[in-house]
């Protein structure tokens, strides 16, 4: 069931929907330039929400996913991979805790799958896992006034990246990027409020806007059709310190470990920027001067200036070759907001 209270209130803010997605407040290339340049605010009603509770609930997902949950302590957040035995990523979480209950955000598409998966290993553990996408409301905020703006609501304010503030009902991360970024989580009667206030010095966008934001701060996504693609250092998870190498046996660790400490990462993710009015799409390949496929498309999303920016996983030997190519557009190749290992 979706919030129909929360889309009905966007409704009337001049929400265009797309199911139940908000892609936009009337102008996506509007919003995109204010999202480079001002502050904005988005619903993230397109990320699902799942709660992992009961008192196995930490032992069972540590044995699941390539982070340490028992460093979520309610004061920090994280991002952490679930594999296949293979080492393949299967979804990418992003995990706080709230009131010491631990819950996990994904892409909503993959809401089903997943959530099927992690009940087939709960077994007899004393875990349940519940979704509450539509039991609250999560805005996204970004832009160098924002933590200014927020102070009204928390009497914290998270300073550095995936610090987090809890409130009795409510909980406030601060993200990773460039741009200071926030995502608030709380009741539908409070995410009101806020957003009645803060649109006066925040412009409302859409998913996309969300997306770029995303993809400018490096972070990737797993899709339906890009499951078991990657391994997690392909699209980068411990350079955004998403697995933890000392935290013992998980699902597919083994190859994930192997990866690591034989120093045989040969694939890593880079922002790419495409001039084309053609929407590149997650999985699209990437290919050499030579019509080789050297890579994958991960994450896509318009750019403020046009065309489209891009998170692509490329094998490391082909960027110093030629051009790479995407749907027949050549490649921009751009910096991340962190350092990638030099290639060896």
């Amino acid at each position: 069931m979706a919030n129909n209270d929360w889309q009905e209130y966007q409704f009337i803010q001049g929400a265009v929907f797309n199911n139940e997605t908000i892609m936009s407040f009337g102008n996506i290339q509007k919003e995109l330039i204010c999202a480079q340049q001002q502050n904005v605010m988005c619903d993230l009603s397109h990320l699902a929400l799942l709660k992992i509770s009961g008192d196995d609930a930490t032992t069972f997902l540590q044995g699941q996913v390539t982070n340490d949950v028992r460093l979520l302590n309610g004061h920090i957040a994280h991002y952490t991979g679930y594999c296949s035995p293979k080492g393949r990523l299967l979804a990418l979480f992003f995990a706080f805790t709230h009131q010491q209950t631990i819950y996990l955000q994904l892409n909503s598409k993959l809401l089903d799958p997943i959530s099927k998966r992690l009940k087939m290993y709960v077994m007899r553990a004393k875990v349940t896992v519940s979704d509450m996408s539509d039991q609250n409301v999560r805005i996204g905020l970004s832009g160098e006034n924002v933590a200014d703006l927020l102070g009204a609501y928390f009497s914290h304010i998270p300073a550095q990246a995936y610090a987090l503030t809890n409130t009795a009902n409510a909980t406030l991360i601060r993200l990773p990027g460039s741009m200071p970024r926030f995502e608030i989580i709380c009741p539908t009667y409070q995410a009101k409020e806020i957003w009645q206030a803060l649109k006066k010095q925040c412009k409302p966008v859409g998913r996309s806007c969300w997306e770029w934001l995303e993809i400018q701060a490096g972070i990737p996504d797993i899709y339906l059709n890009t499951q078991e693609t990657f391994v997690p250092q392909m699209v980068n998870l411990d350079l955004i310190d998403a697995v933890n190498f000392k935290k013992g046996c998980y699902t597919g660790q083994e190859i994930v470990a192997r990866t690591h400490y034989l120093g045989k990462v040969k694939r890593r993710m880079q922002l790419m920027h495409l001039s084309t009015d053609i929407p590149a799409q997650a999985s699209n390949e990437v290919l050499n001067s030579n019509n080789e496929v050297v890579g994958k498309i991960v994450r896509s999303a318009p750019a403020p200036t046009g065309g489209y920016d891009v998170l692509a996983e490329i094998r490391l030997d082909s960027l110093e070759t030629g051009d790479l190519m995407v749907n027949g557009i050549k490649a921009e190749l751009q910096a991340l907001p962190y350092q990638l290992p030099d290639i060896d």
